[in-house]
């Protein structure tokens, strides 16, 4: 339950970071260049997504998907082409991880943009989200009532996300050091996978 705060918070910052960016094709190749990186330590520490038919993609290429959804919400000026463009990407995260709700957060963010009330709302919306689907998958085994803890464990840290952001993020670049916590949270990504991989090749075998 605790790494639940993770892709919500990713989601947040690419938004943030989409707006910043000098330039979106290099933004869009790092994040490609670093999923396929990360792809091989993905899959040696969670195997039984398919190791030989890469049946789910990590999260990386799943931000490039939310990444290009956000392109088109700016380029594509027909309603009904960017409607059909969004929806298609959402349906190419099912192959990814946090499938379908990683773009939904990304447009909920989106939406949100430099409101505070609206940024509330969408955090809020995040957390009823996941912590309904998780309520509706639980409820089918544990009942309505046994299922609440599950619900609650996926929600919460969606909220602590949220309110660690709103209220201590002053939506400021680092003064000092940017290269470094720039380049330092792409390289994370795979590296703590390679090390939670290997972990579980040695304890698990």
């Amino acid at each position: 339950f605790i790494g639940y705060f993770t892709a919500v918070t990713m989601c947040y910052f690419l938004v943030e970071g989409y707006g910043y960016t000098r330039s979106k094709r290099n933004y869009a190749a790092r994040l490609l260049v670093f999923a396929l990186l990360s792809q091989l330590p993905y899959q040696l520490a969670f195997p039984d997504y398919g190791m030989a038919g890469f049946v789910q993609l990590n999260m990386l290429f799943t931000l490039l998907l939310c990444f290009l959804v956000l392109l088109v919400q700016e380029k594509v000026h027909d309603r009904v082409l960017r409607g059909v463009c969004i929806v298609l990407l959402i349906c190419a995260s099912l192959f990814c991880d946090w499938a379908l709700l990683a773009p939904i957060f990304t447009l909920l963010f989106s939406w949100a943009k430099d409101t505070p009330a609206r940024k509330k709302a969408a955090f809020a919306a995040a957390a009823l989200l996941y912590g309904g689907m998780a309520w509706l998958s639980s409820m089918r085994t544990l009942g309505a009532v046994g299922a609440l803890p599950d619900t609650l464990g996926c929600a919460m840290p969606i909220l602590v996300s949220g309110f660690f952001i709103l209220y201590l993020y002053n939506g400021q670049r680092a003064a000092q050091h940017r290269g470094f916590y720039k380049w330092f949270f792409y390289a994370f990504y795979p590296g703590h996978l390679l090390v939670l991989g290997l972990l579980r090749v040695a304890l698990l075998g």
